[in-house]
């Protein structure tokens, strides 16, 4: 049984991998990104993809973004939040505007979605809210702080959901190393040696490899499955094996 699902983010990246993902399982897909040009390149099977140019961190945009979905393909059944964006600062290199940016696209975004989608799931009788959340939410490294600060905060948030809509919404967290996206080139395309960054990156997974966002798509996508059925208000990691090894012989 076919079913609608809403990705937010979903011009690039692991977004773009969950558009395909759930288009080949045969679901109809609202796409929302900020950027027009990403989603005007994602492919659209059978007419099942719906594109919104959306700033998912505002609330009028969210509302009629998904109002409009619904009016147009009926009651959704899985909401994925996976918009974000990434900052490199501490706590007192960070300007107060940054910090709303980060918190408000990563964080203040997945409440919106979620804010205006779950009445739908209330409606149909089920749904599935995942929360993309990333390993910085259960580890950190030196100047994330708004970044590991949203993406912790986007656990609690998947709890909430979790208990508040129970039994007949789930909700869950996924969390992602490294993984093999635009965000990651962006952010080390400008250092002194970027190629000895990705290997860096490489060598702090007990796997050795960037996770191709493909392997994300398929765990949120049996996440979101009833197969997943006895599964809330949980946090999945799909991070290589990061964190697991401390450091030292």
């Amino acid at each position: 049984m076919s079913r609608n699902v809403i990705i937010t983010g979903a011009g690039k990246g692991i977004g773009k991998a969950c558009v395909e993902h759930f288009l080949a399982l045969g679901d109809t897909v609202i796409a929302l990104d900020i950027d027009e040009n990403s989603l005007a390149s994602l492919d659209n099977p059978d007419g099942r993809l719906l594109t919104y140019v959306c700033d998912v961190s505002k609330g009028n945009q969210v509302q009629q973004s998904i109002e409009g979905a619904i009016d147009k393909v009926g009651e959704i059944t899985v909401l994925v939040n996976n918009a974000g964006i990434q900052r490199y600062s501490t706590v007192t290199e960070t300007s107060e505007e940054e910090w709303d940016l980060v918190m408000n696209v990563n964080l203040k975004s997945a409440f919106l979605c979620a804010k205006y989608t779950l009445p739908s799931m209330q409606k149909n009788g089920k749904g599935v809210v995942i929360n993309v959340a990333s390993a910085q939410a259960l580890m950190s490294q030196a100047r994330v702080a708004p970044y590991t600060t949203s993406k912790s905060a986007i656990l609690g948030l998947t709890r909430s959901i979790a208990i508040d809509y129970a039994p007949h919404i789930r909700s869950v967290s996924v969390c992602p190393g490294t993984v093999d996206t635009p965000m990651l080139h962006d952010a080390i395309k400008d250092m002194e040696n970027p190629e000895a960054v990705y290997q860096d990156c490489i060598d702090m997974h007990l796997s050795k490899r960037i996770c191709p966002p493909e392997e994300v798509a398929a765990l949120i996508g049996f996440l979101s499955s009833d197969k997943a059925g006895s599964i809330t208000g949980q946090t999945y990691r799909v991070d290589g094996g990061l964190g697991v090894l401390i450091g030292g012989n």
